[in-house]
């Protein structure tokens, strides 16, 4: 009997006449097996399992629907952008930091901001005692970044801002050194996350409430299309949704729900799809579920594309591209045994570049216990670089297609992940679904279930909750000095006693005017920034306003 003619027939044979005598015998490790999205994971899989799949779902690399990916030669062509993630205590730190990764051969550098920039507060304002510069480095004006870009030309890197709720007065910021180093801003490239919506549903750091956000957002849209071409001005993330406790599922639905909520507000406020569709970009995480997660950025890939293509009519091929950026799973590290950590690290790099991705972060190893050092970043930046020139993986593009098991899991990632999509559609879109608490209950109702499959040994976490061992403290770990604040206190004071306050008043002054009406506020903020206004300056005028959010309580 020829098993491709009668597979149905020849698989209830095996079943019956071979695997049934041994799960008799010796049974399975476990009576399920499930994904991280908690979805069945068979026993085999077989072209039973992906029958209803046209070679048209796939299409060719850089083809409609770019499933196998955006560039016709992936990384045969160009390895993707090596990132790392860097910034802590003042910009004179961060900026040696950024000097050694380059030598070190990263391509692309990734700012990390502390709190209270993130939150668009000085450092000498009362808040941000005791955070200065812990989590990132510490920006007030245009003095901390020019500092922080000092001999680095902005016009031969590629620089990714993670900033949200103050994105347009950080990328004004990095406009004002280019233009001092004489780089035009055509010659400009890089990201600003600039995504507010994923703040209010998984991460905090927002200022202002939904509506004034989306302006400030379709500003930047508008004024980078014409002014900064070649730079993204969104990454609509679905890394910190992952990083709060989705599924990859939920991670694809809830990103690409904010995705279209961006393009609605932009075609709203009368922007063309194909003026701006180009210069999105998105951010996802890879966790430790390798296969799923090859098939969560091919899903995402392909219902993206769609999206645009049949909901706004983009006609752009670029429109419809989702390119992204990676960042391999915080969440995972564990602060027992981090060496550990390497290997998860390497997992997921794998899993980011099987799937596609544009560009990478991999974590290090210390990360669970605090900033990393400079060893573990030269480890976490060689697992990208032995992956790339050693593996093989890279020489071929989108090498898991064609498995019945990543193609299946591919199409239930997109279906399950358009039914949430629908559900929000629903609700009223995006902003509704989050005032509504619908996706943060979701988020929490996940994160609460795959606590308590560690806690019962249901899911293991090697080194955590087996496979233990008695270790020492760690020793050698990055600290910021605790007296950043206060130096950055006194440098502030410095800043303000010598700029020209009449200046920076004049211009804070046009900025509040410029709020108050319809105007695009990106001229108004360079200004500013180019006066030495501060960012808290910048930021409190538009607190003054446009108000602060308030986040729903969920009961």
């Amino acid at each position: 009997m020829s098993c491709n003619d009668k597979l149905q027939n020849c698989f209830k044979k095996w079943e019956e006449e071979k695997l049934e005598k041994t799960l008799s015998k010796f049974g399975e490790r476990k009576p399920q097996f499930l994904s991280g999205s908690n979805e069945e994971v068979k026993r085999l899989y077989t072209p039973l399992d992906i029958e209803d799949i046209s070679y048209d779902d796939l299409g060719f690399p850089g083809e409609y629907p770019f499933t196998r990916g955006v560039q016709p030669t992936m990384y045969r062509g160009k390895f993707w952008t090596m990132r790392m993630y860097a910034g802590f205590a003042t910009a004179e730190e961060s900026n040696k930091r950024y000097k050694y990764l380059i030598e070190q051969g990263s391509m692309g550098l990734s700012v990390a901001f502390d709190l209270p920039t993130q939150m668009g507060y000085d450092s000498d304002d009362s808040i941000s005692e005791g955070e200065v510069g812990k989590v990132g480095v510490a920006i007030d004006s245009l003095e901390d970044m020019e500092i922080l870009f000092g001999g680095i030309p902005l016009d031969k890197v590629s620089t990714s801002m993670t900033i949200n709720a103050p994105a347009s007065v950080l990328l004004a910021m990095y406009i004002a050194v280019a233009q001092k180093q004489g780089v035009s801003m055509d010659k400009l490239r890089g990201t600003i996350q600039n995504d507010i919506l994923k703040e209010y549903v998984a991460r905090g750091t927002y200022i202002f409430p939904t509506k004034p956000s989306m302006r400030l957002i379709t500003n930047i849209f508008e004024y980078c299309s014409k002014n900064v071409p070649k730079w993204n001005t969104i990454s609509i993330s679905g890394y910190h949704i992952r990083e709060a406790g989705s599924t990859a599922i939920q991670e694809v639905a809830f990103t690409l729900s904010n995705g279209i909520a961006y393009v609605n507000a932009a075609i709203d406020a009368g922007l063309n799809v194909d003026d701006f569709a180009p210069r999105l970009s998105f951010f996802f995480n890879a966790h430790n579920d390798l296969f799923e997660e090859v098939g969560k950025y091919r899903a995402a890939r392909r219902l993206w594309a769609k999206i645009m293509k049949e909901r706004f009519g983009a006609k752009k091929e670029k429109s419809l591209m989702l390119k992204f950026h990676t960042q391999t799973g915080g969440s995972t590290l564990t602060a027992q045994q981090p060496e550990n950590n390497i290997v998860r690290v390497a997992i997921q790099t794998l899993a980011a570049v099987m799937g596609g991705t544009q560009s990478l972060h991999t974590n290090s190893k210390d990360e669970a216990l605090a900033l990393p050092t400079e060893g573990s970043v030269r480890t976490a930046l060689r697992t990208q670089q032995i992956v790339a020139h050693e593996s093989g993986v890279a020489d071929t593009i989108d090498p898991l297609a064609g498995s019945y098991y990543v193609e299946s899991l591919t199409n239930k990632i997109e279906e399950e992940a358009m039914k949430l999509i629908e559900k929000i559609d629903a609700l009223g879109g995006s902003a509704s679904a989050i005032d509504k608490g619908y996706m943060q209950q979701e988020i929490m109702e996940s994160a609460y279930r795959y606590q308590k499959e560690i806690e019962n040994d249901e899911r293991v976490i090697v080194g955590m909750n087996k496979f233990k061992v008695e270790e020492e403290a760690p020793k050698d770990l990055l600290r910021v000095d605790p007296s950043v604040g206060e130096r950055k206190i006194e440098k502030l004071k410095e800043l303000k006693d010598r700029r020209n306050n009449e200046l920076v008043k004049k211009n804070l002054d046009d900025l509040r005017k410029a709020c108050q009406g319809e105007d695009n506020l990106m001229p108004y903020i360079l200004d500013a920034v180019n006066s030495y206004a501060t960012l808290g300056e910048i930021c409190g005028v538009m607190r003054e306003e446009f108000g602060e959010y308030k986040q729903s309580v969920m009961i």
